[in-house]
């Protein structure tokens, strides 16, 4: 097969870029007229060259597909037929490609888990060990609409996560706004006018001095030192496993979003595990899974040494008990649910215990960082204003 980027139009006369793999040009042409699209011209792509149809596919598009195909499959229809009805709703370029090929990966003999599988960028670990279990057990309907949940409530897990990052990054950029004003421009014309008049300057007056003095000689060093920490830092992170594992470890006990972001992967991991658990794939090979899609080293290690444990005879209560990722009640959660036999239900138990945590969390932080706020600018505006004004003052009571 080979990759081709093409130009064709679609029904409604628009010009459509994009790439697609077929085995040539005649077959290409056959591709294009299955997706609603008439080739104008094609050539073979160049390799790791970029291709105008290739584009992200978001979380609200695999949403709404995994809606659509979970409830075709309920009806009976067919999964080519339902996947073809698909191809033709779906106004993303580069999703009704990655459609197209799922159905001529089935039409070749593969099944659906199988053709999944070449798009791990769009179709999770997780997704695909999903539908392959939903195809072993004949429960494909009850697996998507099972996906379908999740996914929703991976969104607006992510939404709450944006939420708290990007409020405290506003009102942070407003604060340093006005600190770098005060330190650059107002503060150097003030200080000129104290030192003109002579006399003794207190320690606060001369430490802003030479701290103003510093920012303006050096204001491009402290505006790239913070840029230059990240980066560098994920460069390492990338690198160096040990320095990856620190990095996670830094963001999971920095307050006050660390323990949040804690909250947030393990809330994600429950939420997968029961989903796995739910479907039939074994404890082992789903924290195996699970783990590797937490995005985070320690926790990662955490459900390793669980994985491990467990491989050793230890119950699965008493191994998460031994990492002490989880607080008493959620273990309690996890130990009925083992007696039980309900062990997929406890999981989403816990996975709702702490999206509503990190809910509540949010709105806490949230709640307390706008007053935070204002109080440092009021200290920043204060010893400013101590530092200016006070040796004035004391300049004016020695002339009267």
């Amino acid at each position: 097969m080979t990759a081709f980027d093409y130009k064709a139009i679609n029904d409604d006369g628009k010009i459509v870029l994009g790439r697609i793999e077929a085995a040539n040009d005649a077959d290409l042409e056959m591709r294009l007229a299955r997706m609603g699209l008439e080739m104008i011209r094609a050539r073979p792509a160049r390799r790791g060259g970029l291709s105008l149809g290739r584009g992200r596919v978001g979380r609200q598009e695999l949403i709404t597909f995994t809606f659509h195909l979970e409830q075709l499959t309920r009806a009976g229809v067919p999964i080519l037929e339902g996947l073809g009805d698909l191809r033709d709703s779906v106004s993303n370029p580069r999703f009704r490609e990655v459609i197209s090929t799922l159905i001529e990966d089935i039409e070749g003999g593969k099944t659906l888990s199988e053709a999944l599988e070449r798009f791990p960028a769009i179709f999770s670990r997780v997704f695909v060990s999903l539908i392959r279990a939903g195809e072993a057990s004949g429960l494909l309907p009850d697996v998507l609409r099972e996906l379908t949940e999740s996914l929703k409530w991976q969104d607006e897990l992510a939404a709450q996560a944006r939420k708290i990052v990007m409020y405290p990054a506003f009102v942070g950029l407003v604060v340093i706004a006005v600190f770098f004003f005060m330190m650059i421009y107002l503060v150097p014309q003030l200080t000129s006018f104290i030192a003109s008049m002579g006399g003794e300057l207190p320690l606060h007056t001369r430490a802003l001095i030479a701290l103003s003095g510093f920012l303006t000689d050096y204001w491009y060093l402290v505006l790239a030192a913070p840029p230059a920490l990240f980066f560098g830092l994920r460069l390492g992170a990338r690198t160096s496993p040990r320095i990856r594992y620190e990095v996670d470890r830094l963001k999971l006990s920095l307050w006050p979003l660390g323990p949040i972001l804690r909250k947030i992967l393990l809330a994600r991991f429950a939420s997968n595990f029961a989903l796995m658990y739910g479907a039939g794939i074994t404890v082992l090979d789903g924290l195996r899974i699970t783990g590797e899609l937490v995005d985070n080293k320690v926790i990662e290690e955490a459900l390793a040494r669980v994985q491990r444990q467990i491989g050793e005879g230890v119950g699965l209560t008493a191994a998460f008990e031994n990492t002490a990722l989880f607080p008493p009640l959620v273990l309690r959660m996890l130990r009925v649910g083992e007696n039980t036999g309900a062990l997929d239900h406890a999981l989403n138990n816990v996975a709702y215990f702490y999206t509503r945590d990190v809910r509540e969390s949010i709105e806490r932080v949230q709640t307390l960082i706008e007053p935070t706020m204002t109080v440092i600018l009021g200290l920043l505006l204060g010893w400013v204003m101590m530092s200016v004004l006070g040796p004035i003052y004391d300049i004016l009571t020695r002339i009267t």
